[in-house]
């Protein structure tokens, strides 16, 4: 690290300038790039709210990078006691370090808390060198994680941009899939749709009209729209369904008003109403150029109604805003059958000791091929119709 730059370790957003790190960012959605989860609204909500903190296994350990005191770089970072809620898996990894004789926990894990969302981990300030602060701020990491003597460091949906950076300081790449929708200048639903082969088109047209019997209607709700009212029934369902689904769910209450305070433009609720009530909804994040769905919830069953309010509609609103992509979370190949295409995540990880580098190097090497060669099998078997989709200008199909 050179002499006249430094890093600073914060435990808390508090200890950070808003206006400073939304230099790191973009304020707002106008910026280009701009990523709602790496936002100081959404980064001090998960935090203040009680949802990720060091009594939850989420001690924020924040890496700020200054020169002559001035902030150009900044990794969220956690010094997390457990791996869950980051949707790439180690607990292999830690069972085999803790056989063996050694302690995987703590670790640092700079992400961005239950959200396998693809987005800027390396923050820099506008009009700083992009390579040399990347540069400094992985070496930062690897040096953070040597002195606080904790056993692996790992960089979660990073943008493959960032990956020199983070190999050049040691880190180990690794690979995942998605499935995203990718706007390629549709007008409407229907100009998607024109694009599958006709039985797949036909199915998909069944199923949105199955998902909205017995009277369900859907709202788009946001800005003003997400009232204390709206996020306890919203709540309700996430509790639900989210105690069914992962056993303890990881947001709070206080999360979703301080989100809906804070950054209410950034928020898309697809709600569906039945008998004058909501009865199921799906909570979504708006980029500058994407939509993020995150998770979902209902108080009643019916037929197809999660893939309408999770997948459908989120296409008909990024069609609507004109957003280039849906990233619709972790895993799901049934998100094939419905226009979402396989994409390759990334991330990177430091491992500090020898033995267990190797071994976890090794076993990387094996799974990018498999991550590979299930991405280029997944890709023959979209619902679009073959031979005529061609990329555009600039374009590569991933995977």
């Amino acid at each position: 690290m050179a002499d006249e730059v430094t890093i600073r370790v914060v435990r808390s957003f508090k200890e950070i300038a808003s206006a400073e790190w939304g230099e790191l960012t973009g304020a707002s959605r106008s910026a280009p790039g701009y990523n709602p989860f790496t936002s100081f609204a959404f980064l001090s909500s998960v935090e203040e709210s009680g949802s990720a903190t060091a009594e939850t296994g989420w001690m924020g350990h924040h890496l700020l990078l200054e020169e002559e005191g001035r902030l150009i770089g900044a990794i969220p970072c956690y010094l997390k006691s457990h791996s869950q809620g980051e949707y790439v898996f180690d607990h292999g990894w830690a069972d085999a370090f803790h056989r063996a004789g050694g302690s995987y926990y703590p670790k640092l894990q700079a992400s961005i808390p239950f959200t396998p969302a693809t987005g800027p981990r390396l923050l820099v300030r506008q009009g700083e060198d992009v390579g040399r602060v990347q540069s400094l701020l992985a070496q930062g990491l690897e040096q953070v994680c040597r002195e606080l003597g904790t056993s692996s460091a790992h960089v979660t949906f990073l943008p493959q941009g960032e990956l020199p950076a983070l190999k050049g300081a040691g880190f180990l790449q690794r690979t995942d899939q998605q499935f995203h929708f990718i706007n390629r200048g549709y007008a409407d639903h229907e100009a998607f749709l024109a694009e599958l082969s006709s039985s797949k088109r036909k199915n998909l047209r069944k199923e949105r009209r199955n998902a909205l019997e017995n009277g369900i209607s859907i709202d788009w709700l946001t800005g003003s729209d997400l009232t204390e009212e709206i996020w306890d029934q919203f709540f309700r369902f996430y509790i639900d369904t989210g105690s069914r689904k992962w056993g303890r769910p990881y947001l709070t209450r206080q999360f979703y008003s301080l989100v809906g305070e804070r950054m209410p433009d950034d928020i898309l609720l697809v709600m569906a109403k039945r008998d004058g009530r909501y009865v199921a909804g799906a909570i979504n994040f708006i980029g500058s150029d994407a939509l993020y769905g995150r998770h979902w919830g209902c108080a009643e069953d019916h037929p197809f109604l999660h893939f309408e309010v999770c997948y459908h509609q989120a296409i008909d609103f990024a069609l609507h805003r004109g957003l280039a992509r849906v990233e619709a979370g972790a895993q799901g190949e049934h998100k094939l059958a419905r226009g979402y295409e396989p994409v390759t995540t990334h991330s990177a990880h430091f491992i500090a000791h020898p033995g267990l580098r190797r071994a976890v190097a090794d076993y990387l090497e094996h799974e990018q091929r498999e991550v590979a060669q299930i991405g280029e099998y997944l890709g023959e078997h979209t619902p679009f119709r073959k031979g005529e989709r061609q990329p555009r200008e600039g374009e590569e199909f991933d995977g």
